[in-house]
């Protein structure tokens, strides 16, 4: 008896010496604080990267492995590479490759998504998309509506005409062929009526939609015909005046326009009524973008001139040079226009905040693109989200407008959102603790694209713009 202990003894303590099996990674982050985005948790774990997932984390004992990349995180913070909810590629044949040259900007600032929210330049913006993912061409990964839905004269080139009911079914069987990740519409010139059919039928069709609301609707009636995204905070802002219906009548009869009816929404916000537009987006589950940045930056034209920004060196000149137009009708309009316009923003920060607390989902988007003047690609994400805490929102809730509400909007949920096994590995490693500071955000040491990784320091020598990281 004595002997067969022995023997069983000796057998497992050699079974336990046998060397465990070797996993192969692309990468490995090790002792990492990670961010959990939806409940601020933060952990010291380790993650395991191969063919652009992220397939394990462990908490305590390293696997035993192999990997070409190693990156010793201790004392920095994982989280979800940053998406702007809302950019544009747009501007013609001749700013296609301007635009193109903005994709590794936003590389550089740890922006990993971008959605685009309509332009001109589908078919140059598809094949990026797909370049992007077949890794031969360096940027974020790209969600785009393809052209805008509009009506006849749209104030944007590009845009697909509604201005019959037989042109809404056309209208959106090309956008699903060009196989468009969610359906934007603007406002310029389609009638009320035609816009409420059109959003209701995309719904039937489960196709997601976002888009400004014309004047000539009420913000119910949007919402009723379902619409899931609301981009810009103007329209909600109408929706919670005293006066919307006559306002919108007005609006119907040519008696006021956007910018007119402005003071008067604004001096009618009524908390009460406002509180149930807040309630009624929670329940109908629609997100609002409220691009408070280039709200700040365009009521400030007339005393930041920008003539100092460090974007200015790496931003290509041709888009540069879109942004006079905007500039200049700003500096020459009247100062009555030029104090509405700040009213306006500073109203927009205390809405923001409102919104936040009736737990209205928010989309963290910049609008960066040709001729929104300013609002330079990949920074101005972080100068968004800045924007937000500085409006009161916490720096939790500030961050999960930018991956985690983006994906949750986009029915991504699958593959991005969040630091989790199984998820794609497009990642952002900081150098410090953004639930302290908000500002952290762009204190970037690496950014993870699935497995290959990128040193933005290197990509800004390359730029040469060495000063445009780091805290400002």
């Amino acid at each position: 008896m004595k002997n067969i202990v022995s023997y069983v003894f000796v057998l497992i303590f050699f079974l336990g010496c046998e060397k465990k099996e070797v996993e192969v990674f692309d990468v490995v982050i090790r002792d990492a604080n990670v961010i959990n985005v939806l409940s601020g948790e933060i952990k010291k774990q380790t993650l395991y990267i191969r063919n652009d997932r992220i397939k394990k984390i462990t908490s305590h004992n390293y696997l035993n492995f192999t990997s070409e990349f190693i990156i010793d995180a201790t004392g920095k913070y994982v989280l979800p590479g940053f998406w702007d909810n809302h950019v544009h590629f747009r501007g013609g044949d001749s700013l296609i490759q301007a635009n193109k040259a903005t994709l590794q900007l936003f590389l550089m600032n740890g922006v990993t998504t971008v959605r685009d929210a309509g332009g001109d330049l589908t078919r140059n913006v598809m094949d990026w998309k797909n370049q992007i993912r077949q890794k031969t061409l360096v940027g974020p990964t790209i969600f785009s509506s393809g052209p805008k839905v509009d009506g006849q004269n749209s104030r944007w080139e590009g845009s697909l005409v509604v201005s019959h009911n037989d042109e809404i079914n056309s209208v959106l069987d090309s956008l699903q062929k060009l196989r468009v990740d969610f359906v934007k519409l603007y406002d310029s010139s389609i009638s009320g009526v035609l816009y409420l059919k059109t959003i209701a039928e995309a719904s039937q069709r489960g196709l997601i939609t976002s888009g400004h609301i014309p004047f000539t609707v009420q913000l119910d009636q949007t919402l009723d015909a379902g619409i899931g995204a609301i981009e810009h905070l103007y329209y909600i802002l109408k929706g919670c005046s005293s006066r919307e219906d006559s306002i919108t009548e007005a609006i119907i009869k040519g008696d006021e326009n956007f910018w007119s009816s402005m003071p008067k929404l604004l001096k009618t916000y009524e908390p009460l009524r406002a509180q149930n537009v807040f309630d009624k987006l929670v329940q109908a589950d629609t997100y609002v973008v409220p691009t408070l940045r280039i709200s700040e930056v365009l009521s400030q034209l007339d005393v930041d001139n920008h003539f100092d920004d460090v974007y200015l060196k790496v931003m290509p000149q041709e888009l540069l040079k879109t942004y006079e137009n905007r500039v200049l009708g700003f500096l020459e309009s009247s100062e009555n226009i030029k104090n509405d316009r700040k009213e306006i923003h500073d109203f927009f920060e205390v809405l923001i905040k409102s919104l936040s607390d009736a737990h209205v989902k928010i989309l963290a988007g910049s609008d960066t693109g040709a001729y929104n003047s300013y609002i330079y690609p990949g920074v101005s994400l972080h100068e968004e989200l800045d924007a937000m805490v500085q409006a009161g929102i916490s720096n939790l809730e500030a961050l999960q407008t930018s991956a985690y509400n983006g994906a949750n909007f986009l029915k991504k949920t699958q593959d991005y959102g969040s630091v989790e096994a199984g998820k794609i590995s497009d990642l952002v490693i900081l150098g410090s603790n953004p639930l302290n500071d908000i500002k952290s955000t762009r204190d970037i040491k690496y950014v993870l694209k699935g497995s290959d990784v990128y040193n933005p320091e290197i990509i800004a020598m390359q730029l040469g713009c060495s000063d445009c990281l780091g805290l400002k």
